[in-house]
């Protein structure tokens, strides 16, 4: 499929939030130009277009990534609220998890991509279980996912978290596969130094819930005297980087390991307060160098995949926490929501709209109110934008949503029924 979006306001993020007026080219999965439309004028063997598409002064910008989540658990959506954490997780969430089939986990995380769609969002970083299914919802769909080991004391092993790494690595050009673990909490010692050997072994980055609860710091500490950052660190878990989901709890210590270990911190400001975890030290962490990506974390406990609502809390809650008002720019949040994301995820080819980069774009719409006057559209994007606003989420080329209509070859209608079949069984 080859494409031309022309007419349009360009946020590359290759140059920070900065507006190109022109247009840009789509051949297959990846871009072949952006650039104005004089530039585009000069061109030439250009292809035949399979469509031309006038943006009409739109924003055509990368998707958002969602740096963190649990698609398959919008079956747990709304079922164990205003509950803590520890609570809600061990007394409500593993006990139904424990009943979920292969098929759940395929309709489920249909039902995620949909909702990831509308709200701009082209690639997820998806932890959870029965990653066969999740794959094939994803490719089927076209769209993009990168798959994260969970293993944990509950279930699976090194040796299945290496089978995964290597055939979901090689499984299609929409899916990828990082190592990674359930929790410090939730492992024990000795899979845990496994799991430090196997990112040895392929030299590859670990990704982990870290630090999301004061009580998770405080147990880690009295299990080894250290707390979960330093204690996994101690064991060469991040010698090639990594990554840590919620980073809410950190000390001085933590954030240099951080900083010195290129960790990637993954914040997920609307499930950190409504779980009352608390607020992740992002400006501090900015300040440091340390890089921040955001996510929604799961549907069971946000309970909504909407990247809008987190960019607004990730920079709402460090002025009201700081008592400064120009605390974490709208700028900053916006890298951090697309290209800061993606690179969080090991996605280096969707992290702008350059030349030879995946095309995984959105057309935001300008021509709402929440969107006028056009003082400054990437602070609108922040401030007061919402999903209302995206028009457009094409991933790797294709065009998945569009003007409230969806082109990922299953019915809607039956990928609601669905999903309320399998927590109607589940619930007994």
């Amino acid at each position: 499929m080859n494409t031309r979006i022309y007419n349009a306001k360009i946020i590359t993020m290759a140059d920070g939030t900065s507006i190109l007026e022109g247009e840009i080219h789509i051949c297959g999965e990846r871009i072949s130009f952006t650039g104005t439309k004089e530039e585009a004028e000069k061109l030439e063997g250009l292809p035949v277009w399979d469509r031309e598409i006038d943006a009409c002064g739109n924003v055509i910008m990368p998707g958002f990534k969602d740096a963190h989540t649990h698609s398959a658990m919008t079956f747990l959506r709304s079922y164990a609220d205003d509950l803590p954490l520890h609570e809600w997780i061990y007394n409500r969430v593993f006990p139904m998890e424990a009943k979920l089939t292969e098929e759940d986990v395929l309709w489920c995380s249909r039902l995620a991509i949909l909702e990831y769609l509308t709200s701009g969002i082209t690639a997820n970083f998806d932890m959870y279980m029965k990653n066969e299914a999740n794959a094939k919802a994803s490719c089927e769909a076209g769209f993009r996912t990168v798959l994260c080991g969970s293993i944990n004391d509950f279930g699976g092993t090194i040796e299945e978290i290496e089978a995964e790494y290597n055939h979901f690595n090689n499984y299609n050009s929409l899916l990828s596969y990082q190592i990674g673990f359930h929790a410090e909490y939730t492992t024990k010692r000795e899979t845990l130094e496994g799991m430090a050997c196997l990112a040895e072994k392929y030299k590859a980055p670990v990704y982990t819930h870290n630090s999301e609860t004061r009580e998770e710091v405080d147990g880690c500490i009295g299990r080894y005297g250290m707390t979960p950052t330093a204690f996994l660190d101690s064991l060469g878990m991040f010698n090639y980087g990594g990554g840590g989901f919620h980073c809410v709890h950190m000390t001085d210590e933590d954030l240099n390991i951080c900083r010195e270990r290129n960790i990637w911190v993954v914040t997920n400001p609307a499930s950190n307060v409504k779980l009352a975890s608390g607020i992740a030290p992002v400006k501090k962490m900015l300040d440091m160098g340390i890089g921040i990506a955001i996510g929604t974390d799961g549907p069971a406990s946000n309970n909504c995949l909407d990247m809008f609502r987190e960019m607004f809390l990730t920079t709402a809650l460090q002025k009201v926490s700081l008592n400064d008002a120009s605390a974490v720019s709208a700028n900053d949040v916006l890298y951090m929501a697309t290209s800061g994301g993606a690179l969080a995820m090991g996605l280096k080819d969707c992290d702008t709209l350059e030349k030879g980069k995946y095309a995984d774009l959105i057309m935001i719409d300008l021509n709402q109110p929440n969107m006028q006057p056009l003082n400054n559209i990437s602070k609108n994007i922040v401030y007061s934008g919402s999903k209302q606003n995206v028009k457009l989420t094409m991933v790797a080329g294709k065009i998945l949503y569009e003007d409230g209509k969806f082109n990922i070859g299953t019915d809607t209608g039956e990928i609601y029924a669905k999903a309320n079949e399998s927590i109607t069984r589940m619930r007994g």
